[in-house]
């Protein structure tokens, strides 16, 4: 099975005057996973909840994966104050004092999925709650969870877990109000409206009629 390629840093970090970004806490826009690496393949140690802060020690170069405090982040998912208005970490201005960091060496969990499967490539998250994983954020308003719902029922939970699927990785990070691409095929569960889909390891509650996910199971 193909394994997700992960984005190549480049560059090592650089030192920048005035006030250093990594100084300045960051806020969590909506239930964030942390992993254990810069990218979705790398297992989730932690979570940040929605306005949760942390404070950002630097991003990799050409990518949106971020170190904080936590472990690493995807920076579609995180706002900060520039230039005394708030701003997605990816939108960030050009002249902002963003550390640019190094990947760190592989801990040999890279290429892998946490449960020892690397599914299959399925191209990229579309959307989220702050705008568009692919090609940019764009037009997106700050905060708030778009979509979830609430906790699904017992029965929900076993059938998924009696019935875990092959995990399809997806360039971008899991959270609710992305939507899955239509290449990706969602699983009916009896009696339920919602479908599921194991994306970069996790199983996502999706509705069907607009692919959003709508709920993460933790």
């Amino acid at each position: 099975m193909n394994k997700l390629t992960m984005l190549a840093a480049a560059g090592s970090l650089l030192a920048l005057g005035g006030t250093a970004f990594a100084q300045t806490p960051v806020q969590a826009t909506t239930e964030l996973n942390v992993r254990a690496g810069p990218g979705s393949q790398y297992p989730v140690v932690g979570v940040l909840a929605a306005g949760q802060d942390t404070t950002i020690k630097g991003c990799l170069a050409n990518g949106k994966w971020c170190s904080v405090d936590e472990g690493w982040v995807y920076a579609d998912y995180l706002s900060g104050d520039f230039g005394g208005g708030k701003v997605v970490l990816s939108q960030r201005p050009a002249n902002s004092t963003v550390a640019v960091i190094e990947k760190p060496a592989d801990t040999g969990s890279a290429g892998a999925i946490v449960g020892g499967t690397t599914g299959a490539v399925g191209g990229a998250i579309i959307g989220g709650p702050v705008g568009a994983l692919i090609g940019g954020v764009g037009g997106a308003a700050l905060g708030g969870t778009v979509g979830e719902v609430a906790e699904p029922p017992a029965q929900v939970r076993t059938y998924v877990t009696q019935n875990r699927l092959e995990p399809v990785h997806l360039e971008g990070e899991v959270v609710v109000g992305a939507k899955v691409p239509d290449t990706v095929q969602i699983r009916e569960i009896p009696d339920y409206k919602y479908r599921y889909v194991n994306v970069n390891g996790q199983e996502v509650l999706v509705e069907p009629g607009s692919r959003q996910i709508v709920y993460v199971m933790r």
